[in-house]
């Protein structure tokens, strides 16, 4: 069995026999509006950290990760701005160290960048450099609106699809998650039920019909 890296959440590990196989790369396609930065958050307690944020600024960032209720850890947090974000981009990726994590939130403006040849140069040396030295890449993928046209190449790429999708019933905020892609293994048959309030944790409430 591949050497297994913790997510933090305890739910999501023991689901998925101890962890994430080190070396790969996680697509977390979750909504703009729900609570999906919580998993990212948490994923900062169980190793060195780069964060490199595409929309918000790196103090922004910081600021929430300094202020959520979450365990969190102590990343490194870099803001990708400029107009070559994919060469910025891979040049902090190339100095990741052994058995980190790196987090891009979100993939999507990387996802945006002309021509598509060049994400895909992208994506192979981000998969190379994951591999070798038995880190975890988590891309954050909006799920919103306006959904990038290489969604698909993110997804394929990727080693392991978390799928977020929250919804209101009734009265309640209902947070359902899928992991319909698992390279390292057996994928998970079910759909898990979490409450994303302080922390990530599951909803033992009972589904009415």
């Amino acid at each position: 069995m591949a050497n297994r890296l913790r997510t933090g959440i305890d739910v999501l590990d023991r689901k998925l026999d101890g962890g994430i196989p080190a070396g790969s790369i996680v697509a977390l396609s979750a909504s703009p509006a729900s609570q999906a930065e919580l998993f990212l958050y948490e994923l900062t307690a169980t190793r060195g950290t780069l964060w490199l944020s595409l929309d918000r600024t790196a103090e922004a960032v910081q600021y929430s990760i300094e202020n959520t209720p979450a365990n969190t850890g102590d990343p490194t947090v870099r803001h990708i701005s400029g107009e070559a974000p994919l060469d910025n981009a891979g040049k902090l990726v190339s100095a990741l160290p052994e058995t980190s994590n790196l987090i891009l939130d979100p993939v999507d403006v990387l996802e945006a960048q002309e021509p598509h040849s060049r994400y895909r140069a992208f994506m192979n040396d981000l998969q190379n450099h994951i591999f070798n030295t038995g880190s975890l890449a988590i891309l954050h993928s909006l799920d919103g609106h306006e959904v990038p046209p290489l969604r698909d190449t993110t997804e394929h790429f990727a080693d392991v699809v978390f799928q977020l999708d929250t919804g209101v019933t009734g009265d309640e905020i209902v947070n359902k998650l899928s992991i319909p892609k698992f390279r390292g293994g057996r994928a998970p048959g079910d759909v898990i039920k979490l409450n994303l309030v302080e922390e990530v944790s599951i909803d033992t409430s009972r589904d009415i019909a």
